[in-house]
Order: C-alpha cells, then sequence, then structure tokens
C-alpha cells in the first residue's frame, strides 16, 4: 500500500480527492470507445490517475497522420501495422502495470454494444462520428450509466457530462442524427493541442463522477484559435417526449430502426456497399468542393467519386448511398466513410 500511496501521492494531496477517492478510482472500472485523438488523451490520464479497470475498443490501425495528435503511439507502431488497442495497452502498461488494460479490437454496433459496454462506472466517448455517440446513449440512459462526451475538430471541441435520470441524455441535446456529410478531420483538420484539451477535460470530469464529486453541469464549447469559449447550463434541458430517456424507445440499438447504415460486401468486386436507412439527401456540389482538399475528384449532377489514395475509390450517390471500392473489408470501408462523409 506504501508505494501506491506514493504513486498516487500528489492527487491525494489534492483534498477533493484523497485517499478515499483514490481507494475508488483504484476499484474503478471505465470504458473508452475509440482509442484515437481523444480517446488516447483520456486513457493517458486515467491510466496515470490510477483507474482500476479500463477497456479500450476501436476498429483502427495506427496510421502516420495519427502521429500529430494521439499522444499514445509512435513511428514503430506505424510501421508494425498495429490495431490502435493493441499500441495502446502497450503504451499504457509501461507507465501503470497495476491497471489492468482490457482492449478489445472491433467495431461498437447494435450487436454488441450492450456487451462490450455494460458493468462500468462510467463510459467515455472517444469516437468520430454521430450514430456511435447515439448508440453509446441508447446503452447508457438503458442500463443508468453515467457517460461522458467529448468532440474535436478543426480548432474546435467541447465536452459534457451525460447521467441518465439526473441530466438531459445526448438525444434530449441533439435530438436527431444530422443525417448528410459533415466535416472531418481527415477533410478540414485538427490541432494537436484542441484534442489535448478537450480530452483533459472529459478525463477529469470522468475522475469527478467516480470519486463521487458534482460533475460540471454545462456543455463546454471552445474555439481555441480565436479564444471563444461558451458555457451552455444543461441540467434543466431535459425534454419529456425524448424518444431515448423520456420514451424509452433504443432506435439505436434496434436492428430494424431507420436510424442505422447498412454494410453489405459486393461478392467478387472488393467493393463495400453503405446505405443509409433516412430518406436525407445530400448536397454532392458542397461534398465534392470539401473533398478537394483531401484527394482526386470529379463529379456530376448524380455522384462524386472520390480517391483519397491509389487503392481507394469512394462513390457517392445523392441519397447517401456509397461505393467503397478497393476493399470488401466492412470495418475499413466504414472508417472511409467516417473519414470523408462523415455521418
Amino acid at each position: 500500500m506504501d508505494d501506491l500511496l506514493n504513486r498516487y501521492s500528489r492527487q491525494i494531496l489534492f483534498n477533493p480527492i484523497g485517499k478515499l477517492g483514490q481507494e475508488r478510482l483504484i476499484n474503478s472500472r471505465v470504458v473508452v470507445v475509440g482509442v484515437g485523438a481523444l480517446g488516447s488523451v483520456v486513457v493517458n490520464h486515467l491510466v496515470r490517475a490510477g483507474v482500476g479497470t479500463i477497456r479500450i475498443i476501436d476498429r483502427d490501425v495506427v496510421e502516420l497522420s495519427n502521429l500529430q495528435r494521439q499522444t499514445l503511439f509512435s513511428e514503430e507502431d506505424v510501421i508494425n501495422n498495429l490495431p490502435k488497442v493493441i499500441a495502446a495497452k502497450k503504451t499504457l502498461e509501461k507507465i501503470n502495470s497495476r491497471v489492468v488494460i482490457d482492449s478489445i479490437i472491433g467495431d461498437l454496433n447494435p450487436d454488441n454494444a450492450e456487451d462490450l459496454l455494460n458493468g462500468f462506472d462510467v463510459i467515455v466517448d472517444g469516437t468520430d462520428n454521430f450514430f456511435t455517440r447515439f448508440l453509446i446513449n441508447d446503452v447508457a440512459v438503458k442500463n443508468r450509466t453515467p457517460w461522458v462526451h467529448g468532440g474535436a475538430i478543426s480548432s474546435r471541441g467541447m465536452f459534457a457530462v451525460i447521467i441518465p435520470g439526473v441530466t438531459p441524455c445526448y438525444r434530449c441535446l441533439f435530438p436527431d442524427v444530422p443525417f448528410s456529410a459533415s466535416d472531418t478531420c481527415d477533410t478540414v483538420g485538427v490541432l494537436s493541442a484542441t484534442t489535448d484539451i478537450i480530452g483533459s477535460f472529459q478525463a477529469i470530469e470522468i475522475i469527478k463522477l467516480l470519486v463521487g464529486a458534482v460533475p460540471n453541469k454545462n456543455l463546454e464549447q471552445l474555439d481555441i484559435w480565436s479564444n471563444e469559449y461558451m458555457q451552455m447550463d444543461i441540467s434543466n434541458g431535459k425534454i419529456p417526449e425524448c424518444k431515448t430517456c423520456g420514451k424509452n424507445i433504443y432506435e439505436f440499438l434496434d436492428k430494424s430502426s431507420d436510424k442505422q447504415l447498412s454494410y453489405t460486401s459486393l461478392c467478387g468486386r472488393d467493393t463495400v456497399q453503405i446505405s443509409s436507412r433516412s430518406n436525407t439527401l445530400i448536397e454532392l456540389e458542397k461534398l465534392a468542393n470539401r473533398l478537394k482538399k483531401s484527394g482526386e475528384v470529379l463529379a456530376n449532377t448524380y455522384l462524386v467519386q472520390f480517391s483519397p489514395n491509389e487503392k481507394i475509390k469512394i462513390v457517392i450517390f445523392y441519397d447517401g448511398r456509397a461505393l467503397i471500392h478497393g476493399t470488401n473489408d466492412t470495418n475499413e470501408a466504414k472508417n472511409y466513410y467516417a473519414k470523408y462523409i462523415g455521418t
């Protein structure tokens, strides 16, 4: 016990945590969905703080472009083509060997979300897309698990604490998924400092929840380039008619609902088709102009053809359907869709 007290001594000296709070952290369980820019910052702080068990979930591998902001990874991880959760586990265990790191290589989806997220004290959003956030929200509300949302793009970021039954849920704040092409880090960029700041805010809110302190009641938004900050008090933002927390309808867990994307690997064509069940249409001209920064674009009235590299060609139609040519791996196709088309 003496070595634990020494390891966490500076944290224990902070009165709102103290020895009792540290014991709570050591006995806590946290699951982090996504260990990219935000998730890698969050888990780094949580491991150093001594959170006892941390599950990390991610479907992607480490790429060279990640190193600008994803702080757990190295050039060696890129060379070895390591899955992010494996590279992260390797680094985290060197930081604190007492913390149990449970690494899951996979895609969070309606089939596995409850199995992967249940049994934890806090769920953490380290994702980059709305679908997964709404799925996390469904599981969290259904099982009364607090979760901490975070998002960052360009120089802008936001975070909020969602406590089912106490605060508004994510769907109270954002009633519907924006079924249209949206900016992503791969199309408009992101500053490393933005993800560091938002991930650090998320980490401290998680620690507050775990030690029994009062978390932030605001949806916080900031732009570190223009030095703009906004606090929105959401404590009274619960919507009685909210489908998720008001009516207990979990559309993002329901595979038959229209709040899903469907994925089909086209036999013999090295192509994955991604289709939206929503009827919302994409503004193809706007999408084409945005993608020109990231690769070769050909467009007409009916579709946009985009090539981010020599291997992959993506064809996007006005109804949101996309053909990802150059792969039959649905996880890889999802990554390309999320990176360049958004939600």
